[in-house]
């Protein structure tokens, strides 16, 4: 340590001297703490609860060989990370072949809800179900398949095979299934319920190799017509790939539209096989073999089954059944799909069809009651921006169909972050001071669920100076203006999303405090709102949150009266800097003296000799005569009485009447000189608790030596 030696003489130890100020320093900070403590019984105590001190023993090093797996482990791992690209020119990090290897490896059980590997899968059967679907009855019918092109047709028939019985055999056994409310994920309980299924019976027959009939009776592709029994793998891949996207509508409209697709081309190979039972170019009815024979016969197809008409009239008997029964058909299902497509649309429409109405009969509520035109534009804008911003009018009425842990989860991701950038309600606040039972997250979790959403137009007053506070409001899309000045239109702030204002009013007693600006909406603005009385109902479950909460307000509310902070005190160094700097001057002090050093002294002395003076005079003019005592024998019993707060403005009230003939006393007049008394100042505490201290100013002449 280092020492060094002041001008007086004294050597003081700079390590010493600043241990010692900031012990004091520390006591007086406590000091402070228990103070307010005692003023308020809510708050906590200042000091924390003990942490758990750590176990003493070390654990024990890893074996040689286990560091030596590690190190190898960490070698192989770092030249899989980092990769050189020559035509780059710059390194980039890759993923290992170990973590695509565990994400390709097929798991012990499948949860069909949620694995996106297994919707793939079921795209990839779908696909090879509607080969066989359209190719099947093609090839059947027109005369594709050729003995130059069937090795193609079989090659991919294969390929389809394979799909249909990685399904069967490794895919369907893996698929977790519901008993009684209970997810069931044990590899022989799921291959029994899939074995017990009519999916597996289906899926059996769908696979069967009839195709070895091959042999005896050529390359019919008739023989491959089981294929198309696989149809609730693809029903299924339809309800998982709608559950997975955002537009579901779409892939609805695409689906129907595909379906009348599909009836088109059964019917186009139904008419081709009708026309060749006939006779090619036998009739005026049937196909005349010329032009794209597919084409011919779809186009016909679809004028058959949407009964646009104008087509040769059948001849034979065969030819009228067919058409009627093509009639009949295209009625019915044209006009089902129809309808199908109308219910697809109207429920992807729903939502705007709502808004719509809504709107028109808010439009013509206002139209009947004669409301102006201004506040029509701006319910009409109201509408319009609320439903581009978040397609809905309330956001509460689709969340009010969920269970309440549903609501939470959602809450907590969309709201969150927001309401933990409030400084009243920080997770930090709570994690140092609240006990182990978790009660400020729930309480923050509660309160996500009772914020209500409000969309502000431009220009509107979000809260006017001088109102009662209740609310307190969180930014979640827009920006705000604080106004102020004298007018009132001056911008002292703006405020963006996810800032916070008002949330001291939520604990304010007495009423609230009144706001101290006006805020308004800059553009539009989406703003979360929580009141005082919804605050309260919640914290009756959380007493200790409510303690919390209250002793953050405070120190919230402490902070924000601050005056901005000055230049810094030079603390004293040394001895001197374990007392207090001195105390300011009393103010009652300051204004007897009326003034500093001797100025002050020299006036009060005025006033006390105008005092003896007024006294003196008084005492002269009594009507009766009486005996004078001496007067340096009453003065010192006069000058021990202290002066009255009155003696400055006006002479002390006299005892007797004075005469009436008595003539009007001369101003007072200010003497000049030295004097030989001398005054003492003393305070001393009151006798009465509370009443704080007594100031004593006496005279005394100065003994003459």
């Amino acid at each position: 340590s280092t020492q060094k030696t002041t001008p007086q003489g004294f050597q003081t130890n700079e390590y010493a001297d600043a241990q010692l100020q900031e012990i004091v320093r520390k006591m007086r900070e406590r000091a402070t703490v228990y103070k307010e403590k005692l003023k308020d019984p809510v708050l906590s105590s200042p000091e924390g609860s003990p942490t758990a001190s750590p176990s003493k023993k070390k654990p024990p090093p890893p074996p040689k060989d286990e560091k030596k797996e590690e190190k190898k482990e960490e070698a192989e791992a770092k030249p899989e990370e980092d990769h050189y690209c020559d035509m780059l020119c710059c390194k980039f990090k890759k993923p290992p072949l170990k973590k695509y290897m565990t994400y390709l490896q097929l798991p012990d059980s499948i949860d069909s809800y949620t694995d996106r590997r297994y919707v793939a899968w079921l795209m990839l059967v779908t696909v090879a179900y509607n080969w066989n679907c359209w190719f099947i009855p093609l090839r059947f019918v027109f005369p594709y398949q050729t003995p130059s092109n069937t090795i193609y047709w079989v090659a991919i028939d294969i390929i389809c095979d394979i799909c249909y019985l990685c399904d069967l055999l490794v895919f369907q056994p893996r698929v977790q299934f519901l008993k009684g409310g209970d997810i069931i994920s044990d590899k022989v309980e799921m291959k029994k319920f899939y074995h017990s299924s009519m999916k597996f019976r289906l899926d059996v027959i769908s696979v069967l190799p009839f195709e070895v009939l091959y042999i005896f009776f050529g390359f019919n592709p008739a023989f491959r017509a089981n294929r198309m029994l696989k149809h609730n793998t693809f029903f299924e891949f339809n309800d998982r790939l709608e559950a997975i996207l955002d537009k579901a509508y779409i892939y609805r409209v695409i689906r129907t539209t595909g379906y009348l697709l599909f009836i088109l081309h059964i019917n186009a190979c139904l008419y081709y096989w009708a026309s060749d039972y006939e006779g090619l170019g036998s009739t005026r009815w049937v196909y005349d073999g010329q032009g794209n024979m597919y084409l011919r016969c779809y186009y016909w197809a679809v004028r058959t089954l949407i009964t646009i008409g104008g087509l040769p009239e059948p001849q034979t008997l065969f030819e009228i059944v067919f058409q009627l029964l093509n009639f009949f058909l295209g009625v019915f299902v044209f006009s089902s799909l129809i309808g199908q497509m109308r219910d697809v649309i109207g429920a992807a429409t729903a939502g705007q069809n709502y808004y719509r109405s809504c709107m028109d009969n808010t439009v013509s509520y206002m139209n009947t009651y004669s409301i102006p035109k201004v506040v029509q534009n701006r319910v009409r804008t109201w509408y319009e921006y609320t439903w581009d911003s978040q397609g809905m009018l309330d956001e509460s009425e689709l969340l009010e169909q969920m269970p309440t842990k549903m609501q939470l989860a959602i809450a907590i991701d969309v709201n969150f972050a927001i309401v933990n950038k409030v400084d009243l309600f920080k997770a930090s606040t709570f994690t140092e001071e609240c006990s182990n039972d978790g009660c400020d997250t729930q309480m923050i979790y509660d309160m996500l669920l009772r914020l209500k959403s409000i969309v502000y137009l431009p220009g509107d007053f979000v809260c006017k100076k001088g109102e009662i506070g209740r609310e307190m409001y969180i930014i979640k899309q827009g920006e705000v203006q604080v106004l102020g000045g004298p007018d009132g239109t001056k911008v002292l702030v703006t405020l963006r999303a996810g800032a916070v204002f008002g949330e001291i009013s939520l604990l304010a007693a007495g009423g609230g405090n009144r706001r101290t600006a006006n805020v308004v909406a800059h553009g539009f603005a989406n703003l979360f709102i929580l009141d005082k009385k919804t605050l309260n109902e919640i914290l009756v479950h959380y007493p200790d949150s409510e303690k919390l909460l209250m002793k953050k307000a405070k120190v919230l509310l402490k902070e924000k009266g601050k005056p901005a902070p000055g230049p810094p005190v030079q603390q004293p160094r040394g001895l001197a800097g374990l007392f207090g700097q001195k105390q300011e001057t009393p103010k009652l002090f300051k204004a007897m003296l009326g003034g500093k050093g001797k100025a002050g002294l020299a006036k009060l002395l005025q006033l006390k000799r105008e005092r003896d003076i007024q006294e003196n005079e008084a005492e002269t003019e009594k009507p009766e005569q009486e005996e004078k005592k001496p007067e340096p024998e009453k003065k010192p019993e006069q000058e021990k009485k202290p002066p009255e707060p009155a003696a400055s403005s006006a002479p002390p009230a006299q005892k007797e009447e004075p005469n009436a003939d008595a003539k009007p006393k001369p101003p007072a007049v200010m003497h000049r000189g030295t004097t030989n008394e001398s005054l003492i100042i003393s305070m001393s505490p009151s006798p009465t608790a509370g009443e704080g201290e007594i100031l004593k100013v006496e005279a005394k002449e100065k003994k003459r030596k």
